[in-house]
């Protein structure tokens, strides 16, 4: 695929700066804090920041929208994007929607103006916390996914687990404070779905090789790029706690990556739960 006459790669960062107003910024999450950090004193007054980055920040706690506020301050028009957008189809042109959540409703508008298209549709919203959260969970969910998949625990099991975990997300979510609609919009069920059953997605198959036995590393190495649900359910198990939210999934996928529980063992602990109504 050949890259696209109308960009140009700068090394230089300031001068990739200069003369423009609006910034999207594309790192893990672990890197979103050192990044701002890095262009801050680039910054013009009327500069716009927007993000594709997904998860809290491992050692705060904080979403990304909540590391921009503490280091631009409030008031700069800031802006997510987020959704089921496998970039490898995005780039072959195929149909694909996502979500742009931002506090200046000018700034949503004027992002999904740029970046829509013939085959790519922008939705704006509000609830930067709603899409953050989906954007972080969803990624622990989809390597427990991979392994229930990997271990041939079937679709009855699959679709499950997609359907309780959308019910934790969103639970974690309305304790910080989103709206519930979010969740079942593109950045909630629609993330979630897509990143719990299709093969392009690394967090899947992460946990599809972690069930053949191998180990985080060695699946880290053929992967060769971040699998951000490893690091995501740190995060997620530590905000949970913080803020006494039920998460049992994320729970059992946190003991499976670092306390070395068995995934089959986390099925019968979720399975042996108390009956409750849904």
């Amino acid at each position: 695929m050949r890259f696209p006459e109308n960009l140009r790669a700068e090394l230089d960062l300031e001068a990739c700066l200069n003369h423009v107003r609006d910034i999207l910024i594309a790192v893990p999450s672990h890197g979103f804090r050192e990044t701002l950090l890095t262009i801050q004193p680039m910054l013009a007054a009327d500069m716009r920041i927007c993000w594709a980055t997904k998860g809290f920040e491992l050692s705060t706690g904080l979403l990304p929208h909540q590391v921009a506020e503490a280091i631009l301050g409030p008031d700069r028009p800031m802006a997510v994007l987020s959704g089921p957008t496998f970039a490898n189809e995005v780039a072959a042109g195929l149909p694909t929607a996502m979500t742009i959540a931002a506090n200046d409703s000018e700034f949503a508008s004027d992002v999904a103006e740029e970046i829509s298209g013939e085959n790519f549709r922008a939705y704006t919203a509000q609830d930067m916390i709603g899409v953050e959260v989906g954007g972080a969970v969803k990624n622990v969910l989809a390597i427990a996914a991979g392994l229930s998949d990997g271990l041939g625990f079937g679709a009855n099991t699959r679709i499950a687990l997609i359907t309780r975990g959308l019910v934790e997300m969103t639970r974690l979510g309305l304790a910080l404070g989103a709206k519930q609609d979010t969740f079942m919009g593109l950045a909630g069920m629609g993330d979630l779905v897509l990143t719990c059953t299709d093969n392009l997605s690394r967090n899947r198959r992460m946990g599809l090789a972690l069930a053949t036995g191998k180990t985080i590393e060695e699946v880290q190495q053929e992967i060769q790029q971040v699998v951000e649900g490893v690091l995501a359910a740190r995060a997620v198990r530590e905000v949970a706690d913080r803020l006494g939210v039920d998460m049992p999934i994320c729970l059992e996928l946190y003991r499976i990556l670092y306390e070395d529980l068995s995934p089959r063992e986390a099925v019968s602990a979720l399975m042996g739960r108390t009956l409750k109504p849904e």
